[in-house]
């Protein structure tokens, strides 16, 4: 089992920032896979960002240029920072981690950007 609690969300004015954190606990040995989803209302949920098993990164095309993953594995934590965000970034911003076949995932943070 692996437990993961975000961070971070909030309100910010549309050209601001917010950073995201990712604590994992658990089984943390066995995730080969961790990172960021979205969901907007009416939308299905999409990919952000997430290091990939072997180590790559996998970054949104709408993202790019703009939003940032990092990660401490010491302290199994990832963070998403988010710069120059956009209205369309409004959503529901979920921590993901992929052990083998499952994903755990977190209860969401919201992160609302106001024009």
């Amino acid at each position: 089992q692996v437990q993961l609690v975000e961070s971070g969300g909030g309100l910010v004015q549309a050209g601001g920032s917010l950073r995201l954190s990712c604590a994992a606990s658990g089984s943390t040995f066995r995730i080969n896979a961790m990172g960021w989803y979205r969901q907007a209302p009416g939308k299905q949920r999409e990919l952000v960002a997430a290091f990939m098993s072997g180590g790559s990164t996998n970054l949104a095309s709408s993202v790019k240029g703009r939003f940032t993953i990092s990660r401490d594995n010491a302290k199994n934590t990832v963070w998403l920072q988010m710069n120059s965000l956009k209205p369309e970034d409004t959503a529901v911003y979920y921590c993901n981690a992929h052990v083998f076949a499952m994903d755990y995932w977190g209860k969401g943070t919201m992160v609302t950007v106001s024009s």
